[in-house]
């Protein structure tokens, strides 16, 4: 069994390159974050620790907050141009905006998959080659070597090896969806976040992208967003809840899988309500 941070060259969709870009997780600690669009704040206040090389799950009901949150923690936030972040968010004790941090080489430690596969409109080798070529692998065989280890990681290499020319808007979602976790593997990053990564397919497909974010576990952090509290409940180590309100979502509770199981007594009953719906759809 490899351990996190060592190589593992088995191709299985179980196993990983290696976690993260210098062979470890990350672990991200939240502080005071808050995020507003203009006058509309988003979230507010939340103080949360992600583990390293564990599964985080954020759930909450819609308006909380829990996709801008996850924007936050890679900095894609910066792409709204009203968008303005209180608080900091350290990735093992340093913090991802200060003054001079390197937004690119953040990119390459946090990669992000959202919920709509978002393949780029080119062939499947190239889907995987151009992020390796613009982080700077100039290597031929090493990147071919990579993409060969990234695509055995989510599954594909057996489906797909024969088709590596193929335009990748022409697989089915499922295929498109791990393609797309394919591609943020394949730079090697510590902490992977996910947006709903498997809401918008098929049941079987799911099925894969779950199984497939199982097996991230040890690996990489994982930062998941879900609406769906079963599935939260089946993956997580460490459950974040959010709660909307007039000023913006704020984190209400965290804690174990059994936080869904067996909602803490002190919680408001509208919220002990929503994490109680977690054994009605298991």
């Amino acid at each position: 069994m490899t351990r996190p941070g060592q190589c593992d060259e088995s191709p299985t969709p179980a196993s990983h390159t290696c976690a993260g870009a210098d062979g470890q997780c990350g672990g991200l600690a939240l502080q005071g974050l808050g995020l507003a669009y203009g006058r509309q704040q988003a979230f507010r206040d939340v103080d949360l620790q992600i583990p390293a090389c564990r599964i985080t799950a954020l759930v909450g009901p819609s308006g909380c907050g829990k996709s801008s949150l996850l924007k936050c923690l890679n900095r894609l936030d910066e792409e709204e141009p009203d968008a303005r972040v209180s608080g900091r968010v350290l990735l093992d004790g340093a913090d991802i905006r200060a003054p001079g941090s390197d937004l690119t080489a953040l990119r390459r430690q946090v990669g992000m998959i959202f919920q709509q596969p978002s393949p780029f409109p080119l062939s499947i080798r190239a889907n995987l080659d151009l992020p390796l070529r613009e982080h700077g692998v100039r290597g031929r065989a090493e990147r071919d070597s990579r993409i060969e280890r990234a695509l055995h990681s989510v599954g594909l290499w057996s489906e797909l090896r024969d088709r590596l020319n193929a335009s990748a808007t022409g697989l089915s979602g499922g295929q498109q969806q791990r393609l797309c976790l394919a591609r943020a593997l394949v730079l090697s990053p510590r902490i992977v976040l996910l947006d709903e990564p498997s809401s918008s397919l098929d049941p079987l497909a799911a099925a894969v992208i779950e199984e497939l974010i199982a097996s991230l576990r040890g690996f990489y952090t994982v930062v998941l967003v879900t609406h769906d509290l079963s599935l939260a409940a089946r993956l997580a180590d460490v459950v974040a809840v959010l709660w909307p309100g007039e000023s913006g979502g704020r984190l209400v509770a965290t804690g174990g899988p059994e936080l869904l199981r067996r909602p803490d007594s002190v919680l408001a009953p509208p919220v002990q309500r929503y994490l109680a719906s977690a054994t009605l759809t298991a």
